[in-house]
């Protein structure tokens, strides 16, 4: 089933799952999942990746294992997750309770030009995590998935692991600061430790 047929809309997904937040950390694939999470308003729990194509649920699995009391939500797209699939089977041998990972899949490649991606052609990560060994995971096309995917984020049964089916459309984009040491600095901040 194409996004086209049933999906959701990108930036409403992420303000549902940052409403009233707390303290939930938050790591962004680059592209779109930064631009959605800073479009629901910038906090000094989000950190942003630039350039670390790939990387955003292994950065979010260390900062799950370094915080085992504070939620932690993954946000990513499915270009991103499909470069770091190797990721899931080491978050999945590691077990992190609080971490939740939300794969925004518009089976693209928005970044370089919306070519087709292989969630497209019918992979499906979710499963791929459920193999794995994931706590849980789902295919979200409808708006009650993505709250019962927002309840996951508190739970501590992870890890979690949830594709958001959203559609393949071109947003302005809203651009979190990009200097790397600021949203290191601040991120540490937040997190109760010095900046170094």
């Amino acid at each position: 089933m194409s996004p086209a047929a049933e999906a959701l809309e990108r930036r409403a997904v992420v303000r549902t799952l940052l409403a009233g937040r707390e303290d939930l950390a938050v790591v962004t694939g680059l592209g779109s999942p930064s631009y959605d999470t800073v479009a629901a308003g910038d906090h000094d729990l989000n950190y942003y990746l630039w350039g670390a194509m790939g990387s955003a649920a292994t950065v979010g699995l260390g900062l799950a294992i370094a915080q085992p009391r504070r939620p932690v939500l993954v946000i990513t797209g499915d270009g991103e997750q499909l470069m770091g699939l190797g990721a899931l089977a080491t978050i999945a041998v590691q077990r992190p309770a609080n971490l939740t990972i939300a794969v925004l899949d518009n089976e693209r490649y928005a970044e370089t030009g919306m070519q087709r991606s292989h969630t497209g052609a019918g992979v499906r990560i979710d499963q791929v995590a459920a193999a794995c060994g994931f706590a849980w995971t789902a295919e979200v096309r409808e708006s009650a998935g993505v709250d019962q995917l927002r309840a996951r984020l508190t739970a501590f049964t992870g890890p979690n692991l949830a594709v958001c089916k959203v559609e393949p459309t071109d947003l302005p984009r809203v651009l979190p600061p990009i200097d790397a040491v600021y949203l290191k600095h601040r991120l540490r901040l937040a997190l109760g430790f010095p900046p170094r």
